[in-house]
């Protein structure tokens, strides 16, 4: 059933938002501020339910690409997303019926929501990642057969790109990369247009939902076991194993913004002196080893929380000295299968190591 997003929803969706994202996805704060702006200037937005949509509806998906680290310097004005989609448009000679996030992200679930609140589209309830991914391959649209191009790249001067690769998702997301350092290392975007028979084949479903549900879990368990709670929201979803991998401080941050992604690896010492983590990241989270020993991996969730709070903190605020709880948390069966794994699992990432669910590694 089809809802109001206001203002109202923003905090919790955002923090959700940004635990789904799994240390990507970009800075909570800045996509929760562009909504409320576009909100307070043009009202609430539907979100649209994907059983809902009709199966000829023609959606385009919106978002920023680029390196998460440039935001901070680098914040949109909240119209570049809007620019993408009129220029597809334009491309395609057709107008969209809805628009939907292509991440889970605290900025990349939130850039929809903008280009609904200033257009009046509404907002599909799922996405192509279920998480957030680095590459715009990484997609279960184009996984299940949804070309991703032709494509609209904008910049924050006006500028616009048009990128038609045709199938070849993997060489449209090499293209737009090199357009998006040109732009300054961020850019929004519009692509993998289809019709609403594909989202419901493709996508993975109410991850906004999910996200306000995540939100609200985390700030209700404060003063209590806000981990604790964030596993008991999750149990009945999609997602429903939380393994709590490690608690304890960061030691060590090694980041740097490198051919337009965020690059590095953190460290942390458990609190006790015993054990130590690593985390190494692209954008997002991608393995938690403990005491060199594989804990969780990508495509499952690698998700970074400030320990009192549960708040999510992303790869870009990672700290020394953040006292952290780290969980790894499972993706739906849609992101596991051979296809799936193939496209994002971790031979993508160039890492070393054979996926294995992390609710079977921690239980062997």
């Amino acid at each position: 059933m089809s809802w109001q997003l206001t203002e109202d929803h923003l905090e919790d969706l955002a923090r959700g938002a940004a635990v789904l994202g799994t240390g990507g996805g970009g800075d909570p704060y800045v996509g929760r501020l562009l909504v409320r702006q576009a909100i307070r200037e043009f009202g609430p937005v539907t979100i649209l339910d994907p059983a809902e949509l009709d199966d000829d509806a023609l959606v385009i998906p919106t978002a920023q690409m680029g390196a998460p680290t440039v935001v901070f310097e680098k914040l949109p004005s909240g119209r570049e997303p809007e620019t993408a989609l009129a220029a597809l448009e334009k491309h395609l000679g057709v107008k969209a019926a809805a628009t939907m996030p292509i991440e889970c992200g605290g900025i990349n679930s939130m850039i929809p929501l903008v280009v609904g609140a200033r257009t009046g589209l509404p907002v599909v309830d799922a996405d192509g990642m279920g998480r957030a991914f680095p590459e715009l391959q990484m997609e279960t649209f184009g996984v299940y057969g949804v070309p991703g191009s032709p494509m609209a790249v904008a910049g924050e001067g006006g500028e616009v790109t048009v990128i038609d690769t045709g199938a070849d998702n993997r060489r449209m997301e090499w293209i737009a990369r090199g357009v998006t350092i040109r732009l300054g290392g961020v850019a929004h975007i519009a692509e993998y247009s289809m019709r609403g028979a594909d989202v419901k084949r493709t996508a993975i479903p109410n991850t906004l939902t999910l996200a306000l549900k995540v939100g609200r879990a985390i700030r209700e368990g404060r003063g209590k076991d806000p981990v604790a709670q964030l596993a008991q929201a999750l149990s009945t979803t999609l997602y429903s194993n939380l393994r709590v991998l490690f608690r304890g401080k960061i030691s060590d941050v090694e980041r740097r913004t490198e051919a337009g992604f965020a690059r590095g690896r953190a460290a942390a010492v458990s609190f006790d002196g015993e054990h130590k983590l690593e985390l190494e990241f692209q954008n997002e989270n991608l393995v938690a080893l403990v005491d060199g020993e594989v804990k969780c991996l990508v495509p499952d969730l690698i998700c970074v929380l400030e320990s009192e709070s549960a708040e999510p903190i992303t790869t870009e605020t990672l700290r020394y000295g953040q006292r952290v709880t780290v969980v790894g948390i499972s993706t739906p069966d849609i992101m596991r299968t051979p296809e799936a794994l193939a496209t994002f699992g971790p031979a993508a990432f160039g890492l070393p190591y054979a996926f294995e669910p992390v609710e079977a590694r921690l239980c062997s």
